[in-house]
């Protein structure tokens, strides 16, 4: 889509705080008047509306709409954006599971700023499942690089959770 269709969605989502909980329809018809605009099979318009769903506590809701928008070919950043709150949307509704398959593929993809997001969300998700180690060792991972001190420390710790404990004898 154009800029000005970019720009006037960004705009929308910076307003997003303006619409307490008992006006999240509003903003969902907001984002839903945006995506009439677009072309007919657009991967944008599901993605928008799922981002809007899920924003206003439908996880529900925005799952069937991240699928339909990465079916229609949704790519990169965005692409990306949508696993991760996809992930998030299907731990919020008991299929954390499915969260961790989609997201696990994502430690392997080329890094950008959405790279603590998804350590982030796949940490909750093994959570979920039972496998705090892993969520922990992940969380740490994420964090250590940020840390003013201890960074080599908290990632050898990160590494340390998942790694096997040698046997004493």
């Amino acid at each position: 889509m154009d800029q000005h269709w970019e720009d006037r969605v960004t705009a929308a989502w910076a307003s997003f705080d303006d619409y307490p909980e008992e006006r999240a329809a509003e903003f969902r018809a907001l984002i839903d008047a945006l995506v009439a605009e677009l072309p007919e099979g657009s991967p944008l318009g599901p993605f928008e509306q799922a981002c809007a769903w899920d924003s206003t506590g439908h996880s529900d809701r925005a799952v069937p709409l991240y699928r339909e928008a990465l079916a229609r070919g949704l790519s990169g950043y965005k692409a990306r954006r949508a696993k991760i709150q996809m992930s998030s949307s299907l731990r919020n509704v008991g299929r954390a599971e499915e969260g961790v398959a989609l997201l696990t593929p994502e430690l392997d993809a080329p890094s950008d700023e959405l790279d603590d997001a998804v350590r982030a969300t796949l940490a909750l998700c093994l959570s979920s499942l039972g496998r705090d180690r892993e969520g922990l060792a992940l969380a740490l991972g994420a964090l250590a690089p940020h840390l003013p001190r201890y960074q080599r420390s908290m990632a050898n710790y990160a590494r340390a959770l998942t790694e096997p404990q040698p046997q004493e004898a």
